[in-house]
């Protein structure tokens, strides 16, 4: 299993060797629901085996299928699905990703990878962590204005105060930490043998410190999502202090997080995030109908495809369920040509583009359907 971010984007944009294998389902955690998941996954392998089979001989088909008909016997994976599962494989490559959200059930043989629903996961724009901090212990979640899943923490990342400091918490001395409440209402209570308040509060700085720099590491620097902090009110300045997080919203959620389940969590959660979401979209908006009135902008694939090639597309919007059965036929005048998905060199024109786009150094982003400032599935701003 990997784990997404944009270094796996980039190795998939990499790949040049075709054909190229992307396919993506929703799943299903629990028994026994999840016995249909197998069922989908074989339907969407017979409809990459017929596009190959356009293309190439009985024996290369099998060969560029073997990897992931060998995923149907792997319980590893059923028994540990998520919400979304997506898998890659190539010349050489072969990736099989968990996601936490649901995605439409897709099967595509291609020049290069469908990586669209990853990016669209990936952006910033509405996705975000949520670090619930307790003296003893933490919990990571990641979410949008849907929902709110638990991640399982990786190796290396310290779950509680005694895997943080090890052999150098001060055993001796109190923890001190609050209980039940809400904000200023909860009350802190001390217990322990020595009381000793600033041994107690240098271990927390420690602590603090270490989780704060892990979760940079291993989770905020490679999604780029913003981090909101759930944890009691007298813990929110201590932790900002430590922190050299740039992703860290300087407001969190003031609160004991055992207090609240997950769903009250990610209420609280998108009120935080919610009005940067709607000022960064309606920027963006904005920007597109700006540019397009002064001539700089167009929704129409043709005119934004011969920009692409050209590099004079700073950024691209596109919708994120839309598929447009188009191929940018040559890449130097950018003309295209209507083809049908089952061809094993067709992607959809949409992920195609935005490949260009941001290997040329211009910027991508996915919208659901409703936010798209255009009806034609995708809107572009050009640099001149």
């Amino acid at each position: 299993m990997e784990l997404l971010t944009k270094e796996l984007i980039q190795e998939l944009l990499a790949a040049v060797q075709s054909p190229c294998l992307s396919l993506y389902m929703s799943t299903d955690k629990t028994h026994p629901e999840n016995l249909q998941d197998i069922i989908v996954f074989i339907n969407l392998i017979h409809q990459m085996e017929e596009s190959l089979a356009q293309k190439y001989s009985a024996g290369e088909v099998q060969k560029y299928l073997e990897p992931i008909k060998d995923m149907v016997h792997n319980e590893n994976i059923w028994n540990h699905t998520l919400n979304g599962l997506a898998v890659f494989s190539g010349e050489g490559m072969f990736k099989v990703v968990r996601l936490h959200k649901s995605v439409e059930e897709l099967a595509i043989v291609a020049d290069s990878f469908h990586t669209k629903p990853l990016r669209q996961y990936l952006q910033s724009l509405e996705h975000f962590h949520v670090l619930c901090l307790t003296l003893h212990d933490i919990r990571l979640f990641e979410g949008n204005r849907h929902s709110l899943t638990e991640i399982e923490l990786t190796i290396g990342t310290p779950k509680t105060i005694n895997e943080a400091l090890g052999d150098e918490l001060t055993e001796k001395h109190s923890i001190v930490e609050s209980y039940g409440g809400i904000g200023g209402d909860s009350t802190p209570m001390h217990h322990g043998h020595g009381g000793k308040k600033e041994e107690t509060e240098k271990d927390a700085e420690r602590y603090f410190r270490i989780v704060a720099n892990t979760i940079y590491k291993l989770y905020s620097k490679p999604s780029g999502w913003p981090l909101i902090l759930a944890a009691l009110p007298e813990h929110h300045n201590l932790f900002q202090k430590v922190s050299k997080n740039p992703f860290l919203l300087p407001k969190g959620i003031a609160i004991n997080p055992s207090s609240v389940s997950p769903d009250q969590l990610a209420k609280m959660a998108w009120e935080i995030v919610e009005p940067e979401y709607n000022m960064k979209l309606d920027s963006l908006i904005a920007r597109f109908e700006q540019a397009r009135a002064n001539g700089k902008g167009s929704d129409d694939y043709k005119e934004v495809a011969v920009a692409a090639v050209g590099g004079r597309v700073d950024t691209l919007i596109v919708e994120a369920d839309r598929i447009i059965e188009v191929r940018i036929t040559n890449l130097m005048t950018g003309n295209t040509q209507k083809k049908h998905l089952s061809n094993p060199k067709v992607d959809d024109l949409l992920d195609d583009m935005g490949e260009l786009v941001i290997k040329m150094g211009g910027k991508m982003m996915v919208l659901p359907t409703e936010k798209m400032p255009s009806e034609t599935g995708l809107a572009a701003i050009f640099r001149y």
